[in-house]
C-alpha cells in the first residue's frame, strides 16, 4: 500500500501565527516525512472575500510561503503551492458545480457559520458561497485520501465525499478518492484577549514574525483572570488564556501543574505566570524568526522554490482533470 496523500494550506491573508503553528504547522513538519504532501497557499479562496483586497492577498503569499520554510517545511518533500496558478483547480470545480444543489450548498454547517461570522448579510458573494465545491476540487486533484482540519471544518469534507460518490454514480468510475478528517491533536488556540478563537481579523494574535519586543508586549496584555486583583487572592486557571497557552506550549509540565496549584491557592502573580510564557514562546519563535530572517533576504528564491512546487502540483492536478474529462465523455482530441 502507498503512502497517504495529504492536502492542507492556508489563506493568504497575512502573516501566520501560533494558532496556525499549534494546529496545523508543526503536524505539517512531521507529516511531510510520513505521506506525500501538497501544501497550498489558497490565494483564489483568499479573494472569495477579500476580492477588494488583492494587493493584501499578493503579498501575503510570499509571507505565509516565509512562514512555511520558517517552521521547517522542506521543498524537496513537501510540495508547496500558489491555488491560483493550478489551471486544473478551477475548471474541476465547473464539473463539480453541476453535481451539488443551491439548497445543500446553502444549508452546509460551515458555511452557514462563516457566513455569519463575517457579516455578509443578504449580499454573499457568489464565489464564497460556492467555495465548498471548490474546496472538493482542490482535495479531489490530489486524491487526497487524508485532509486535516478542524472540527468546524468537517462538514466541508463531508460535502467533498457526497460529490465524489455523485461523480462516481453518475460517470459509472472510480477515478476519484474519498477523504477522511484529520482533526489536530491541540484544541484551537485562544486570541491573547480571551476570545475563542486567534485571528488576524481580530488583532489578537501573535505572528511567528513577531519581534522579541513585540511578543513581550502581547504576552503582558493576555487576558487573565479579571477577579485574580491581588497577588494574595486565589486565581482561577479555567478560562485563563495564559494557563491555556503554558498547557500547549511548555514542555515542563510537572511544572506548569504545580503553578496552577499556586495560583489556585494564591500567591502567584500574574506577571510571574506570564514571564515563564514569555520564556517558552520565545525558546520557540526565536530559532524561528531568525530562519525566518535568514529566507527573506533572498526572496526571489523563497518564490522560485514556490514556482517549482506550483508546476509540480500543476502536472499533478492536470492529469487527475485528464481523467475525469475521459470519464465525463468530454475528452476530445
Amino acid at each position: 500500500m502507498g503512502k497517504d496523500i495529504i492536502l492542507t494550506g492556508d489563506r493568504p491573508t497575512g502573516p501566520l501565527h501560533l494558532g496556525h503553528y499549534v494546529g496545523s504547522l508543526l503536524n505539517r513538519v512531521d507529516l511531510q516525512h510520513k505521506a506525500t504532501q501538497f501544501v497550498m497557499i489558497a490565494d483564489a479562496q483568499a479573494l472569495t472575500d477579500h476580492a477588494d483586497e488583492p494587493q493584501k492577498v499578493h503579498d501575503s503569499v510570499k509571507e505565509v510561503m516565509l512562514d512555511y520554510l520558517a517552521v521547517g517545511l522542506d521543498p524537496t518533500v513537501t510540495t508547496m503551492f500558489i491555488q491560483s496558478l493550478v489551471p486544473a483547480l478551477p475548471e474541476l470545480t465547473q464539473y463539480y458545480l453541476n453535481l451539488v444543489t443551491w439548497n445543500r450548498l446553502k444549508h452546509n454547517p460551515t458555511v452557514k457559520q462563516e457566513i455569519v461570522q463575517k457579516g455578509f448579510g443578504e449580499n454573499i458573494p457568489a464565489g464564497f458561497m460556492v467555495y465548498p465545491v471548490s474546496q472538493a476540487a482542490d482535495i479531489t486533484a490530489f486524491k487526497a485520501n487524508l485532509v486535516p482540519v478542524g472540527e468546524d471544518q468537517i462538514p466541508m469534507i463531508e460535502q467533498t465525499n457526497e460529490i465524489v460518490r455523485h461523480f462516481h454514480r453518475i460517470y459509472k468510475t472510480s477515478v476519484l478518492v474519498e477523504a477522511k478528517v484529520l482533526v489536530p491533536k491541540v484544541a484551537r488556540l485562544p486570541g491573547i484577549d480571551g476570545k475563542t478563537k486567534m485571528s488576524k481579523t481580530l488583532g489578537n494574535a501573535i505572528y511567528l514574525s513577531d519581534s522579541s519586543d513585540t511578543l513581550a508586549k502581547k504576552v503582558k496584555s493576555m487576558y487573565t483572570d479579571p477577579n485574580h486583583l491581588r497577588v494574595e487572592d486565589p486565581g482561577t486557571v479555567e478560562g485563563n488564556t495564559v494557563f491555556f497557552y503554558l498547557d500547549a506550549f511548555d514542555p515542563g509540565k510537572e511544572e506548569v501543574e504545580k503553578m496552577k496549584d499556586h495560583y489556585r491557592r494564591g500567591g502567584l502573580g500574574d506577571s510571574i505566570v506570564k514571564k515563564r510564557l514569555l520564556e517558552v514562546l520565545e525558546n520557540i519563535l526565536s530559532p524561528i524568526r531568525a530562519r525566518r530572517e535568514t529566507f527573506a533576504k533572498d526572496p526571489a528564491e523563497v518564490m522560485n522554490l514556490l514556482k517549482k512546487g506550483t508546476q509540480k502540483a500543476s502536472e499533478v492536478a492536470g492529469n487527475t482533470l485528464d481523467e475525469v474529462k475521459k470519464a465525463m465523455g468530454i475528452s476530445y482530441f
